[in-house]
């Protein structure tokens, strides 16, 4: 089992307000193996939205730190989290990736699951005790902890974890911003967006919750919005980082472009503006002004420990990802949208999500490119060790572009990956 080495994992200094990460975390194979362990097995980790299984019979099959699991809505309604294994001898059951059905079968043998995972029926089911159809160890296994908020899914590996309100703690809030754009529900829009980064995963962490790096690592996309589209509204990009708990943690800060949810810009026309004007009016309705102005017109990097990230900006997306090497990660990313969005908002909404956040927008080979100069520069972690996310320490309300939001998720990986030991009472009385 890896142990604390002598160079710690993170070194902070609240004198000198300083907090330094070590490079070593980034390539060391022993710290990758333990990540899986202590992480990736105990944490609530995002499966897919209730949308993508809108029907009963409805499935996807999603792939969740390394096991294979069958999302499926069943004849009742009810949402299944299934490990994607035959009891019998262990092979896949489910070798599509969606669609609808009313039973799986397996193909090595033809036993055959319905939709919640229990055993329906198996050749040569006579030579079977009595009652082995009946046995729960006859049925698909469901995975230990599966809960939702908010219409978004999540499992967890570990039977004793938290319960997932108490998990999500300050998250919620930022979840309740982006469901509350729709009147009727948002869904998942159809397509996946699957890529890879030759790069340590937590560094794709860092880079979703950091304002430091927009205008420098992007100025192409602000030179294009302000020289081509007349898309920038004329305002300012301030705001806040802020530490949501557990580990979570978000920006929130002005947007400059538009937002279909319900920020026009002229690029968008007079028809833009009479149908962002509808939707503003009705979040005004629904809500009031402040709680409209905020999500119409805020900005939010929602990042949920220790790998989904929400980004609601100039379109609204889903992203996750997973350590594959120390040094490579894959990545998975959805668009969500209102279900009652118009054509020319879903349009809109549409080409923001391509333009920018797509693995080939303007946004995404930006960060995959900076993210792999990064790992590059890390082989010389022995000599230059540390990286530096002072940024804002001390500060009473750090901003948006300050290093808060790291720091929060810092300090949580360092608390799973070398929790304090445990001391009973005889040997704290001794």
């Amino acid at each position: 089992m890896m142990e604390r080495s002598e160079q710690p994992a993170i070194w902070v200094d609240e004198g000198q307000k300083f907090f330094k990460v070590a490079r070593r975390n980034f390539v060391d194979p022993e710290i990758w193996q333990a990540e899986k362990e202590r992480i990736f097995e105990h944490c609530w980790l995002y499966l897919g939205h209730e949308s993508e299984v809108a029907k009963p019979g409805d499935f996807i099959t999603r792939t969740v730190a390394g096991r294979g699991i069958l999302f499926t809505r069943d004849s009742k309604g009810e949402l299944r989290a299934l490990l994607n294994t035959c009891p019998h001898r262990g092979a896949q059951v489910c070798r599509e990736r969606k669609g609808s059905a009313k039973s799986f079968q397996c193909f090595y043998h033809g036993w055959v699951f319905g939709a919640d995972g229990r055993l329906r029926s198996q050749p040569g089911e006579a030579s079977y005790a009595e009652g082995f159809k009946a046995r729960e160890s006859s049925n698909m296994t469901p995975v230990p902890r599966f809960e939702s908020y908010r219409g978004f899914n999540f499992v967890c590996f570990d039977r004793d974890v938290v319960p997932l309100d108490e998990y999500l703690a300050g998250a919620k809030e930022y979840l309740d911003i982006v469901c509350d754009q729709s009147a009727s529900g948002m869904s998942i829009v159809a397509g996946t967006q699957e890529y890879s980064i030759r790069a340590n995963w937590k560094l794709l962490t860092e880079n979703s919750i950091d304002g430091y790096h927009a205008t420098t690592t992007h100025a192409t996309y602000f030179d294009y919005l302000m020289n081509t589209t007349d898309g920038l509204t004329g305002g300012r990009m301030g705001g806040f980082g802020i530490d949501l708990g557990n580990g979570h943690a978000v920006l929130e800060y002005g947007a400059p472009w538009g937002r279909p949810v319900a920020q026009w810009i002229p690029a968008w026309g007079e028809d833009g503006r009479r149908e962002i004007d509808r939707l503003y009016a009705r979040l005004v309705a629904d809500y009031g002004e402040a709680r409209a102005d905020r999500i119409a017109k805020m900005n939010r990097n929602l990042f949920i420990f220790p790998n989904l990230v929400i980004n609601d900006i100039m379109a609204t997306t889903v992203r996750t990802y997973y350590p594959v090497a120390p040094d490579y990660m894959t990545i998975n990313a959805w668009a969500v949208a209102p279900n009652e969005e118009t054509a020319w908002a879903r349009k809109f909404r549409l080409y923001n999500f391509l333009e920018f956040l797509g693995p080939g927008g303007f946004a995404t080979p930006d960060d995959a490119e900076a993210l792999e100069h990064c790992q590059r520069g890390f082989a010389n972690n022995k000599e230059a060790q540390w990286n530096d996310i002072s940024k804002g320490m001390g500060k009473a309300r750090p901003s948006y572009d300050d290093e808060l939001q790291m720091r929060a998720f810092w300090t949580q990986w360092n608390n799973r990956m070398f929790p304090p030991p445990t001391v009973n009472k005889a040997q704290a009385a001794a």
